[in-house]
């Protein structure tokens, strides 16, 4: 015949379980209870702290009783949050209503929102950008000795000096302030057969930038020695100027000049006129090639 435990001794042995650290599914066992009569027994004891399961959305609940207290509206807390605004009710319904901000807080507010995004947008922008970039890298991988040619003459033809039809100089003479393509157009030359003591380099930089820093930046970049530059070109510098190279990573433009360069120059101009006649051969060819149907023949 089973014994019929009293209520509050029921209530007793619940509670001193609670307290051993017992879960409520093994009170349960132990007691042989059900929900309702646990309820009732654990009415006002609180959990042990193992017994609690730790939430995924913790972080963001704490968060967004931090911004509720500081004035901000359901929505504004999902948009700062990434949630949705019946979690935030959850979360925070039983923090007072904020008062209502003024004009000139709300301004700042929407300011300060289109900031933080932006500032969000921009890493995960240049993110993208950057891995288009490596992509195409890794497409085009090393360059052999042809193509370092081809490549060269195209950089001399966008960036080098070239001949005018009032005046002939056939002199390979080579400007530009990025130094990665300094170096390739170093190794552009090394590649044609130009040897080192036939090149001879200058700075041109602006009078309100420190000429012999920036020297010693180039010097760096062509690991060559002082007695290879000229004296730096000092550009006059215009009060009013609008330019925006300025600064400890300004450091001018670099010009290199070769010496003895009449059979560079004409080589160069013949593989730049190549690749470029080449190229508009291959289109022609396309353009005159007989037209396909993209739904097949027929």
């Amino acid at each position: 015949m089973s014994v019929i435990q009293r209520p509050d001794r029921l209530d007793e042995q619940a509670i001193a379980l609670r307290r051993a650290g017992k879960s409520r599914r093994e009170i349960k066992q132990i007691l042989g209870v059900g929900n309702s009569t646990l309820d009732r027994a654990l009415r006002g004891v609180p959990p042990q702290p193992w017994t609690r399961r730790p939430r995924a959305k913790d972080d963001l609940h704490e968060k967004a009783r931090d911004l509720r207290s500081r004035g901000y509206t359901y929505v504004e807390i999902a948009a700062e949050l990434g949630v949705s605004t019946s979690s935030v009710s959850l979360w925070a319904r039983d923090l007072p209503r904020p008062a209502r901000l003024s004009d000139e807080e709300t301004r700042q507010r929407n300011a300060e929102g289109v900031s933080r995004f932006w500032e969000a947008e921009s890493l995960r922008r240049e993110a993208r950008r950057q891995a288009v970039s490596d992509e195409a890298a890794v497409g085009i991988g090393s360059l052999t000795d042809r193509e370092l040619l081809i490549a060269g003459a195209i950089a001399y033809w966008c960036e080098g000096s070239k001949n005018k039809p009032y005046r002939r100089s056939d002199r390979v003479v080579f400007v530009n302030s990025d130094a990665g393509l300094i170096r390739f157009f170093l190794r552009f030359l090394a590649v044609a057969g130009t040897t080192l003591d036939r090149i001879v380099y200058c700075v041109h930089i602006h009078e309100t930038a420190d000429a012999a820093k920036a020297q010693e930046f180039w010097q760096d970049v062509t690991g060559l020695e002082p007695g290879q530059f000229r004296r730096p070109s000092i550009k006059r510098h215009n009060p009013k100027t609008v330019r925006k190279n300025t600064g400890a990573s300004y450091h001018g433009c670099l010009v290199i000049y070769v010496r003895s360069s009449a059979d560079l120059y004409r080589r160069i101009e013949g593989w730049a006129s190549a690749a470029m006649t080449a190229s508009g051969a291959r289109a022609a060819e396309r353009d005159d090639s007989p037209p396909t149907c993209a739904f097949g023949s027929g």
